[in-house]
């Protein structure tokens, strides 16, 4: 029950997190064009209808109650178009939207969290009711001349006595449904307007009572009081209107009714049909049927989406693993020592029939791990609207090769570290007031630019701001002061700029509610070389800052470099390499505290020693015995000295286990580990902490 009860919930947190983000670009968009769309009216109102429907099966009542005054908001618009809402009033419902969405995700967070959701919510519904009651007020001023023509029929119905009464005759409409709505629902008669309109979808004659439901708010207490009543010609209409009836929101109870037993039917059996008729049904079912007053749309959207198919992370993470010993293992029969010297023609047609096979699958297995950095990127554009409003800084997000795509644990890795990086742009980068800008010969508007693009085996994600940039002097005071840089040392710019990732650094001299530039810089550091990335700073005073993050595709398979080291195997990813060489003992030359440097186009690079770094016993000294690799990982280059190069293989990464983590192998470039084609293990090497552990030994 627990894991059905956990599947359900999951569903839920995705497809409500999946509409929480629709919602955010509709708005982001409509507020820019500083209206709506019908197509974004329906659709705000789709997606509220939905997750009213999913809340309350959840039993997420703060969800459900705002998001049904949403819906009711939404209501009006749609049937009274846009223009019911005067623009003086559109900042205002634009604000109000924007705080329900971050209600709406806060109560989502708690929900993951297993906290206790909200009790107080009347502020953010009070507001949602005072735009209701001032866009009615606005709105309905053409509508004051109807209920004169329509009096009539607004005096019938108080004076209503029996239900089958609006039905021009029993031998008419003979069949009927008797619908309760949620109770304290509010604005009974719009429901059953909305009802109705549903309820076009399956029959086209029908009476209701009350009648005139639309433009007769009076109708509500009567709903309330004594349900709405449906009558149909034929069983088999009130049949399909009973289909309508069950998808529609807000319906608390329904029940059949005919003419002749109506009376003594009415209200009091409608409780006891309550189990068969709850209204509430599963979001998906819900997010099908709601548009029913937009039946236009819903073909052009739905097509798409019955390809699609949502898994669970930890399914895909499976097949992973299962693909990952395939390649070991074809990898294992292929070089079985038992085939050595053996001339297997056949054999060996069918090994690369294989590995071409195990390739594929590998890139297939891989493919459903990408997902786009767009919706990542997406975030930053409410980021961006808030602190413009807030910091009152105009400024707009560029946003480029939002397609981009990446393994699905990365792009939730790296979500974080650019926000962090958005927030400091927005904070500290641009300068404060557009006349400074202007005086610069700069716009006005102050622009963000965020842009991912591919190269070969990683991800390359700029955040670039044309703001005032960064002051190197001042930074360089600030970590002589903090006791990070020595005042006697010469630095480089980019040298300066890596101080702002120290852990605590900040250049703002006050904090606000967003942190000054670098608060959180050693955090983004930090979040992305947890999925193996690398984080570099490069500023122009005056001109702006730009942050870029290098980022693997993908770490669980790889192409990779073998390497031994006395009868230790070590794989040096391949994009580290920029090559091998053979060299004598008198090619190194010695820096002036006898660190080992070798010439390599011009420049001076250092040389690191494996067999020193991992203070192995086996291994070559001599130089010219073994082989010099020239690698490159972020801000660092070298030199590593090992013994042989075995070849290049494409291996697959496992984890050292956690005890083994414990004693810092991490902060020496062992990264993982794996299983080779003869049953051996070798190292992983992380190639810009080996470096800085070299350097830390002193090797």
């Amino acid at each position: 029950m627990g894991s059905g009860n956990d599947s359900i919930l999951d569903m839920y947190l995705y497809e409500t997190n999946t509409l929480l983000e629709q919602l955010d670009g509709i708005l982001l968009a409509s507020e820019q064009a500083d209206t709506f769309s019908q197509d974004s009216v329906n659709e705000i109102f789709r997606i509220m209808h939905t997750i009213k429907g999913s809340s309350a099966m959840m039993e997420f009542n703060s969800l459900m109650t705002v998001a049904h005054r949403i819906e009711d908001l939404f209501f009006i618009i749609r049937e009274k178009t846009i223009d019911v809402v005067p623009e003086a009033l559109r900042p205002e419902l634009f604000d109000m939207i924007f705080q329900a969405v971050d209600f709406f995700r806060g109560e989502i967070e708690k929900v993951e969290n297993g906290e206790a959701l909200s009790d107080s919510i009347d502020s953010i519904v009070d507001k949602i009711n005072s735009l209701i009651d001032k866009i009615q007020g606005g709105g309905d001023a053409a509508a004051e001349s109807a209920p004169a023509a329509q009096e009539p029929d607004g005096k019938s119905a108080p004076a209503q006595e029996a239900p089958p009464a609006p039905a021009p005759g029993d031998k008419d409409y003979p069949f009927g449904i008797h619908v309760f709505f949620d109770e304290g629902s509010g604005m009974e008669n719009l429901r059953a307007f909305m009802l109705l309109n549903g309820l076009r979808d399956f029959c086209s004659d029908f009476v209701s009572f009350p009648e005139n439901v639309e433009n007769d708010p009076s109708t509500s207490d009567i709903i309330a009081e004594q349900g709405f009543l449906i009558w149909f010609r034929s069983r088999e209409e009130r049949d399909g209107g009973i289909e309508a009836v069950k998808t529609a929101g807000s319906v608390r109870t329904y029940q059949p009714v005919d003419a002749k037993q109506a009376e003594p039917k009415q209200e009091k059996s409608a409780p006891a049909e309550e189990p068969p008729a709850q209204a509430e049904h599963p979001a998906a079912k819900q997010e099908e049927s709601a548009p029913a007053g937009a039946p236009r749309s819903a073909p052009a959207v739905q097509h798409p989406k019955e390809s699609l198919i949502s898994v669970n992370l930890s399914k895909l993470d499976q097949l992973m693993a299962v693909v990952s010993e395939i390649v070991i293992t074809e990898s294992m029969v292929t070089s079985s020592p038992d085939l050595k010297g053996l001339r297997l023609d056949n054999f060996t047609k069918s090994a690369r029939d294989l590995r071409k096979l195990t390739d594929d699958l590998q890139d297939v297995s891989m493919s459903l791990r990408m997902v786009p950095v767009s919706s990542t990127f997406q975030k930053m554009n409410r980021i961006v609207r808030d602190m413009s409003k807030k910091l009152n800084r105009p400024a707009r997000l560029t946003l480029i090769g939002e397609d981009t795509e990446v393994d699905k644990t990365i792009v939730d890795g790296i979500s974080d570290p650019i926000m962090h990086i958005v927030r400091n742009s927005m904070d500290h980068g641009l300068e404060e007031n557009q006349a400074d800008r202007v005086a610069a010969g700069k716009d006005p508007v102050g622009e963000i630019i965020l842009s991912a693009r591919h190269t070969g085996s990683e991800v390359i994600i700029e955040i670039k701001d044309d703001g005032r940039g960064a002051d190197t002097q001042a930074i360089l005071n600030k970590a002589i002061r903090q006791g990070l840089a020595y005042p006697d040392q010469e630095y480089s710019p980019k040298e300066i700029l890596n101080f702002m990732m120290m852990p605590g650094f900040s250049t703002n001299t006050e904090v606000t509610e967003y942190s000054g530039r670098g608060v959180g810089l050693d955090v983004v550091k930090k979040n992305v070389a947890e999925v193996g990335g690398t984080v570099s700073i490069s500023s122009e005073f005056g001109k702006g800052m730009t942050t870029t993050l290098k980022i693997p595709l993908t770490m669980a398979i790889m192409d990779g470099m073998e390497v031994s080291v006395g009868d230790s195997l070590f794989t040096i990813p391949i994009n580290n390499i920029i090559s091998s060489m053979k060299v004598s003992e008198d090619d190194i030359v010695y820096d002036p505290a006898r660190g080992e440097m070798m010439k390599l186009r011009d420049n001076y690079y250092p040389v690191l020693r494996a067999k020193n770094l991992f203070q192995m016993m086996d291994g070559h000294d001599n130089v010219g015995d073994g082989i010099l690799i020239w690698v490159e990982a972020g801000e660092s280059s070298y030199c590593l000295f090992v013994d042989e190069l075995l070849g290049e293989q494409q291996i697959v990464v496992k984890p050292l286990p956690s005890y083994i983590n414990t004693f810092g192998v991490k902060n020496y470039g062992i990264t993982g580990c794996s299983i080779l084609g003869d049953g051996s293990i070798s190292l992983i090497l992380d190639m810009a902490n080996v470096y800085s552990g070299g350097a830390q030994g002193g090797y």
